[in-house]
């Protein structure tokens, strides 16, 4: 097995520009590759959320998780990811109760199903006062690209105790927040 590539610095996801978001909260993401011979490993995926955590909605741990549809109507971390040149791309959601779903698409908002190469996902969740962080794994065979060829963004939904969204991401190229226009696919993890 070789190593994991070196600790990825911590990105910055930001809300979508105007919009009213919970005031000293703080998101970062990163992502790695551990790579294996023949091609074999896991792209590393980690969510990082700092500040009053009292302002959102955030599920208990499930005891169960399970695949779901509709995550992201609450509060749910996402990556889309692609390969450079192709319009087609996937669409990762992860619950803070642990539920996820993997999407494959066609193109630009089009085509969209479950992922059938996933069958479940195994994430961490580790709590404080003041802090919540998510990770978890996806398997490079399942993957539209390998590094040098895959194309990132890492967002996330994040519901208000009132009931509002916001969007953040690394990268907000639409007039209104969009997480599926491949100019936001910024990262090559």
């Amino acid at each position: 097995m070789s190593p994991a590539s070196a600790s990825p610095l911590p990105l910055e996801l930001r809300p979508f520009p105007g919009q009213q978001a919970p005031a000293g909260l703080v998101l970062t993401a990163a992502a790695s590759w551990r790579l294996e011979p023949a091609g074999s490993g896991a792209l590393a995926l980690r969510w990082r959320l700092q500040g009053d955590l009292g302002a959102l909605l955030l599920p208990q741990a499930a005891a169960a998780p399970e695949r779901r549809d509709g995550l992201w109507e609450h509060t749910c971390f996402e990556a889309f990811l692609g390969r450079r040149g192709e319009a087609g791309y996937q669409e990762l959601n992860l619950s803070p109760a642990g539920h996820w779903n993997l999407y494959r698409l066609e193109g630009y908002r089009s085509g969209l199903r479950p992922d059938p190469g996933l069958a479940a996902l195994a994430s961490r969740r580790c709590d404080a006062p003041d802090l919540l962080e998510l990770t978890l794994e996806l398997p490079a065979s399942l993957l539209p690209a390998l590094p040098g060829e895959l194309e990132l963004a890492i967002t996330a939904v994040l519901q208000q105790r009132d009931g509002r969204c916001s969007f953040w991401a690394l990268a907000h190229s639409g007039a209104e927040p969009d997480f599926h226009r491949r100019e936001s696919f910024i990262h090559s993890p």
